[in-house]
């Protein structure tokens, strides 16, 4: 999305500000999880690459049948080796993308932020959910909080006020000349309202 499309529609600065940086948290989202999928595909290609040679091998392979058991046996080893580790860079990639995502723009680095995480002390469950993210995050803002950027207050918009519920007395008398019953009516019809 272009900010200048969104001026266009005529929409006020802050507004615009609002817009673009919520399209910019879903952007990241996206790009996060874009990152993770393909570092599981390149993953996943390297392993079909080395089990397609280790195949290779075995049928190239001449000599004796124990010889080729012990082969078997080694690669059967080196293989589930290499999905334990594969298995352990994807968590270690899914929890870095959750930790930027909740990092998102509020941090000046994010990387450095990220770095400061205990990943043994979160869990990360089967549909993606990571424990202990939120806790660890509000200690760090606590902590360092030079690290991240000052939450600004929504601006307030100037101008007109409604009268939120207030009335005002009735234009014919002012408080002062009402008597204590038509007071109490008028105070009674609205809830909230001041008498100055």
């Amino acid at each position: 999305m272009k900010r200048k499309f969104l001026e266009d529609l005529g929409l006020e600065k802050e507004a615009i500000d609002k817009i673009m940086a919520e399209n910019g948290n879903d952007v990241n989202a996206a790009k996060a999880d874009y990152e993770a999928l393909k570092q599981q595909l390149e993953a996943a290609n390297t392993q079909i690459q080395e089990r397609d040679g280790q195949l290779e091998q075995l049928k190239n392979a001449t000599g004796d049948v124990e010889a080729m058991k012990q082969q078997i046996a080694t690669l059967q080893a080196e293989n589930k080796t290499a999905k334990e580790k594969y298995e352990a860079d994807l968590k270690d990639l899914k929890l870095s993308a959750a930790i930027k995502m909740a990092v998102g723009n509020s941090a000046h680095d994010a990387d450095l932020v990220a770095g400061l995480f205990d990943k043994a002390k979160l869990i990360l469950s089967e549909d993606g959910q990571v424990t202990g993210l939120e806790d660890q995050l509000k200690a760090i803002k606590k902590e360092k909080a030079f690290l991240f950027r000052e939450e600004k207050a929504p601006q307030q918009i100037k101008g007109g006020k409604p009268a939120e519920g207030r009335g005002t007395p009735p234009a014919d008398k002012k408080p002062s000349e009402m008597t204590y019953s038509e007071m109490c009516k008028y105070l009674e019809a609205n809830p909230g309202a001041t008498i100055e």
